[in-house]
């Protein structure tokens, strides 16, 4: 399967970056084949929604996806959600979060939003680069290579924030980029909700995909996407369902 999709109408440039230590899988070496969108937001999201479909991902202004000699444990996965079918725990996710709601804008930079981030940096991933992030860095995160780009966030009754995940909108659904939230109250399971959130709006705007990006089997960080079942993954001829018998639900 070409990785290009026909039918651009801009003619992309792609790179392969040099060789790194995987995030995901110790001892293994990763590359990415990657593209940059600088131009107008409307064919940036042309080409962010066709390469989407063909299991890249996008992170500020660059597109990527793997490009491992020795590797194929990054599998392109997205949510169908016509077929999907929430387990018991994913209903009661969703029941006990009733009380929150959803509001969608513009990637804008509040302070709100900062702190939200930078609390969830500190409690999930103190070690990271992310951590360090200054408010110029996550203004470049937001704001860097926009292709339809909105945040939908979840507030409390008292208006306080308590997650918020950026996403891209495309031609056939939505991308999901990164989540964030409260680490207050961890029975919520927000990170669970946001995504419940996303497939509850395609099926109401009837767009058929919701985009989790790479699922990788081995990773305990990945576990989470294989509860949003029936799944589809990426593979040598095109799209199709993921056998996730005896996987993580």
């Amino acid at each position: 399967m070409s990785i290009i999709p026909p039918g651009l109408t801009r003619l992309l440039q792609f790179y392969l970056s040099g060789p790194l230590p995987c995030p995901y899988l110790p001892g293994r070496i990763e590359r990415k084949l990657f593209t940059r969108i600088s131009g107008p937001v409307e064919t940036d999201t042309e080409v962010n929604s066709a390469l989407t479909r063909a299991g890249f991902r996008r992170s500020h202004d660059i597109i990527y996806r793997p490009a491992c000699s020795d590797c194929s444990a990054c599998v392109p996965v997205r949510v169908p959600v016509v077929a999907f079918e929430p387990s018991r725990s994913l209903r009661r996710i969703a029941s006990m979060n009733q009380d929150l709601t959803l509001e969608v804008t513009k990637p804008d930079i509040t302070d709100e939003l900062y702190k939200l981030f930078m609390d969830y940096q500190s409690a999930r991933h103190p070690d990271s680069e992310m951590a360090q992030m200054s408010v110029a860095d996550f203004t470049l995160m937001l704001q860097e290579g926009q292709a339809d780009t909105y945040i939908y966030q979840m507030r409390e009754s008292s208006g306080v924030l308590a997650g918020a995940i950026i996403t891209d909108h495309i031609s056939d659904g939505v991308s999901a980029v990164y989540s964030f939230f409260s680490s207050r109250e961890p029975r919520r399971s927000l990170g669970a909700l946001m995504i419940l959130t996303l497939i509850k709006e395609m099926q109401e705007k009837r767009l058929p995909y919701v985009y989790l990006g790479y699922w990788i089997s081995a990773s305990r960080k990945m576990a989470y996407k294989s509860r949003f079942r029936p799944l589809q993954a990426l593979g040598p001829h095109g799209w199709d369902w993921l056998d996730l018998t005896d996987k993580t639900k």
